[in-house]
């Protein structure tokens, strides 16, 4: 998310992606720390400063070092 961002237009942005089938999606808010994870017909998942994050089943390898954003 960027800093002109606004946090609601973006979650709506994010819900649009799942309505159109991203199986996976991250939005990261760089000032509180919080991460909300959308999952394909799943609730979303909020965490709070979390150290990583993970591709899971949908990028199996991959891992986000989330330590490099918050800085």
């Amino acid at each position: 998310m960027s800093p002109s961002d606004s946090l609601s237009e973006t979650q709506a942005k994010m819900q649009e992606y799942m309505n159109v089938g991203v199986k996976l999606g991250w939005l990261i808010e760089r000032k509180t720390r919080r991460v909300d994870i959308y999952r394909q017909a799943q609730p979303k998942e909020v965490l709070e400063s979390p150290t990583s994050l993970s591709g899971e089943n949908i990028l199996p390898a991959f891992v986000l070092n989330l330590q490099i954003i918050w800085g």
